[in-house]
């Protein structure tokens, strides 16, 4: 197995297996019960790709800040993220997220928000970290941002899969309250974090 190869298997394996439990896993199911999967797919590819592309052009480089201050920053953006989650649940109806909403967003416009989420999630994730570390192991920087993006884009397919099918049978607004509560406990593992180091 050539060292290319081997740098792409272990940097897709270990991007999918950290990212499948993972807030992008949830994020994604929010975002299909918002806006149609074409425009959600396009938007993670986009973001993945710059954040696969970043992590391998950074090296370690994310690794030199100081681990509270990023666990503060992750704790920061979860807590917002899961106080807007809630409160967008609770100030729309149930008919609001049904398929005519979904269908009167542009495409341009799911795209962008799902990019922004998803890019804005995915920084300084563990997975980002995976692949800086496969990036030093074994210094073959294609392979490792096309193991990454693949893992990446796998895990959001199979989201998408799955938010297709549960948001016609689960109301919108328990899917985002749902991901508020995973976004708290998130953000509340990244502030003891931050609090103990």
């Amino acid at each position: 197995m050539t060292t290319w190869f081997l740098a792409l298997v272990s940097a897709f394996v270990a991007v999918f297996v950290l990212e499948l439990p993972d807030k992008t896993t949830a994020l994604t199911l929010v975002l299909t019960t918002r806006y149609r999967s074409a425009p959600v797919i396009a938007g993670a590819a986009v973001a993945f790709t710059l954040q696969a592309v970043i992590a391998v052009a950074l090296g370690s480089a994310l690794t030199l800040l100081p681990e509270r201050l990023v666990a503060g920053a992750v704790a920061l953006i979860f807590g917002i993220g899961a106080f807007l989650l809630f409160k967008e649940s609770f100030d729309h109806d149930e008919e609001e997220g049904g398929a005519a909403a979904r269908q009167s967003v542009p495409f341009g416009r799911a795209a962008l928000a799902s990019f922004g989420a998803l890019f804005a999630a995915e920084w300084g994730d563990a997975s980002q970290l995976a692949a800086v570390g496969a990036a030093a192991k074994y210094a073959e920087p294609t392979a490792v941002v096309l193991g990454t993006f693949l893992a990446l884009m796998c895990v959001t397919l199979l989201a998408v899969a799955v938010g297709r099918r549960i948001r016609d049978r689960i109301p919108a607004h328990w899917v985002q309250r749902g991901a508020g509560v995973v976004f708290a406990a998130f953000a509340l593992i990244a502030a003891y974090q931050a609090i103990v180091g």
